[in-house]
């Protein structure tokens, strides 16, 4: 809490904060107003959503949070933890650094979405070798994923709101880019503790208890390596949520890097592969010695 109460007094200026108040008050009005029944449901408040009562998004947290703990690869688990526990606070908080930031409210404006659809993957290959573009598609190729595999917000009330959780969700692999984390568990939970400290949303942080299930080498790097890059970097740097990525594509990575305020860690798929190498050679010098 008292990393919430800092960040959120770092993103509230006083030209600002008049201004916001208003609107989280409104916000959480309208979100204890609206009780109703699981048989009546009032009509949706954007395309997709689906309003929930109290208790049902009580038990979509709860068992969308064991079962992505069971099965971690369960993105539309990840995500419906997300949306089901970002009310009433988190989500708001975030919304008001975006609308404390000049970039976070043009986003906020125009709404931008990143897909295949926006983002030319061929223009991107023909980036420079170290620009923001060319990390982010030389990324994506490297770890054999897609920016169209984002589910669509749904359980989050405010419509303003449900668009910030979509603009979060579509720019984690951004996150990825800059950071060099690659999409193994280890580096899912190492990212995601980084989030946690720079966005605060708690699916983040309960995410972390991933680290559980990690093999003993793996949670003894995660506490001695990555836990404390994550918390460095995610408080000191600014808010991730208000860099406008379509526009930053050309710009050179380390210098974004610089500007942000975020250190890339060591570059795990190397560790993984130098301890893998290292145990290939084990296994055959035991194999000699018999």
């Amino acid at each position: 809490m008292k990393i919430a109460a800092t960040r959120f007094r770092s993103t509230c200026t006083s030209q600002t904060t008049a201004w916001i108040a208003p609107k989280i008050c409104a916000a959480c009005a309208t979100d204890q107003s609206r009780r109703f029944s699981s048989l009546k449901r009032p009509p949706p408040n954007y395309p997709g959503h689906v309003p929930l009562t109290r208790v049902e998004r009580a038990g979509l947290a709860i068992g969308s949070g064991v079962m992505s703990l069971i099965n971690p690869y369960r993105h539309d688990l990840i995500a419906a933890l997300g949306e089901a526990t970002a009310t009433p606070y988190f989500i708001y908080r975030l919304r008001d650094a975006m609308l404390a930031d000049p970039t976070g409210r043009r986003i906020l404006r125009q709404r931008p979405r990143i897909s295949s659809k926006t983002l030319s993957v061929e223009k991107l290959r023909q980036m420079p070798p170290n620009s923001v573009g060319r990390a982010y598609i030389d990324w994506l190729d490297r770890e054999g994923v897609s920016p169209d595999t984002r589910s669509q917000v749904r359980y989050i009330d405010d419509e303003e709101c449900a668009y910030v959780m979509q603009r979060y969700r579509e720019c984690h692999d951004f996150f990825h880019a800059v950071t060099g984390l690659p999409i193994v568990k280890e580096g899912e939970v190492a990212l995601k503790a980084f989030e946690f400290a720079n966005t605060l949303i708690p699916m983040t942080g309960l995410s972390m208890l991933a680290v559980g299930t990690l093999k003993a080498q793996e949670r003894s790097r995660f506490w001695s390596i990555y836990m404390p890059w994550a918390v460095r970097n995610g408080v000191r740097s600014k808010e991730v949520i208000n860099v406008f990525w379509e526009e930053e594509l050309e710009r050179d990575v380390d210098d974004l890097r610089r500007e942000l305020g975020i250190e890339q860690p060591p570059d795990l798929r190397t560790i993984r592969k130098r301890e893998r190498e290292e145990r290939r050679r084990m296994k055959e010098m035991q194999s000699h010695q018999r």
